[in-house]
């Protein structure tokens, strides 16, 4: 975390201003992403009654539980962008929509209706009040079932809790893709872009809840966790960087070849200016999960789980550089001492959060309806 903030007070002492409030929201977005994406793979295993990662859910719930902290991290940026600390949503300029104003746009002027203040802010507190919701009821339901046990009166109540959520956030992680992200470069827009969005969190968010196992596992921890478990979160990380890729690929076909001019300039600046790391974003998310994870031992081996989990995570934070630096930086980004730093300390919030919320209950629920289906989980 000193990292973090020796990178932050450098940035802002050195007159990089811009580059640290940019800095501030690739991260911030990219470990919030991480926490959203628990949260819903909580609800997806809920809603399915999937046994298998009943063993696993206190790894996803310790990631969850950064949800608040990734908030408050979104709403200093969200702040300083309002009160003009920042020009990370460019549209926040009032001028622009003034017809008697020489900075007037029209195109942008036309999206008042949807991209104003006012109704930007109502749909943030929305959001995220609602995500946080969810993240703090799935957990204290969690723990409850532990205590009194009832698994089928709590299994029913997590049920239906993770439909709701599911519907929920089917529709509005589109919703925050289009406010927080898209609205950065506010000439354009795709309508992939919030599944887009979504196989992004949703990829890192499985990677480092993998990480975080095999690292328990190493030190002695979660023994109930065996390689049929290990495997299946192989299975998912390679299955979601191939739908990842497929996003991204129908994404930037579509609008190259469509050559639309508000559309196809997003790509232009980043092939233009960012072409060789923007490039090797896209092949490290596709090439390393698709080789190394192929084959069935692979998806087992610690090591290489490892190994690859760390490269994805990158690439991924890579994709959150893309997502934003850009639209903010124009031509002069770089990822340098600033970007690093702040993602480092970021990290070690991350990970000192989630490892705190691990210590505050046991790492292997004990009352939950599947659990002897999972304990005995085994595919060949």
């Amino acid at each position: 975390m000193a990292v973090g903030v020796i990178a932050t007070l450098y940035g802002i002492f050195s007159g990089q201003g811009a580059r640290t409030w940019t800095s501030a929201m690739i991260s911030g977005w990219f470990f919030f992403g991480i926490a959203l994406a628990a949260v819903f793979f909580i609800g997806v295993n809920n809603a399915a009654q999937a046994a298998w990662g009943v063993v696993l859910k206190r790894v996803f719930e310790g990631v969850s539980m950064f949800m608040p902290y990734g908030t408050l991290l979104l709403l200093i940026v969200f702040l300083g962008a309002t009160f003009h600390w920042n020009h990370i949503y460019h549209w926040m300029d009032k001028s622009l929509y003034d017809p008697s104003s020489s900075h007037y746009d029209a195109i942008i002027a036309g999206k008042e209706p949807y991209l104003n203040l006012p109704f930007w802010w109502i749909r943030a507190i929305l959001l995220l009040g609602v995500w946080n919701l969810f993240t703090f009821l799935f957990r204290k339901r969690s723990l409850v079932e532990d205590q009194e046990g009832k698994t089928s009166k709590w299994f029913k109540k997590n049920l239906t809790l993770a439909a709701i959520f599911l519907v929920f956030f089917g529709y509005t992680i589109h919703i925050g893709s289009w406010d927080w992200i898209m609205s950065v470069d506010t000439h354009w827009f795709s309508t992939l872009f919030g599944w887009y969005i979504f196989s992004g969190i949703w990829v890192s968010g499985i990677v480092m809840v993998l990480l975080i196992t095999i690292f328990l596992k190493k030190n002695g921890y979660l023994k109930e966790v065996n390689d049929s478990h290990i495997h299946d979160m192989g299975k998912w990380v390679f299955a979601i960087s191939f739908l990842w890729t497929y996003l991204w690929f129908s994404q930037f076909m579509l609008i190259w070849y469509s050559d639309i001019p508000e559309e196809v300039t997003y790509f232009l600046v980043r092939l233009e200016d960012y072409g060789l790391t923007f490039w090797g974003m896209v092949l490290i998310n596709f090439i390393f999960p698709m080789i190394l994870l192929m084959s069935k031992d692979m998806k087992r081996n610690a090591g290489v789980l490892t190994f690859v989990g760390v490269i994805i995570l990158f690439g991924h934070w890579m994709d959150s550089y893309f997502l934003f630096t850009p639209g903010v930086m124009k031509d002069q980004g770089v990822i340098g001492l600033v970007e690093i730093g702040m993602m480092l300390g970021y990290l070690g919030l991350f990970l000192f959060v989630v490892f705190n919320q691990l210590t505050k209950a046991p790492l292997v629920v004990k009352k939950h309806a599947l659990l002897e289906e999972s304990l005995h989980h085994h595919i060949n």
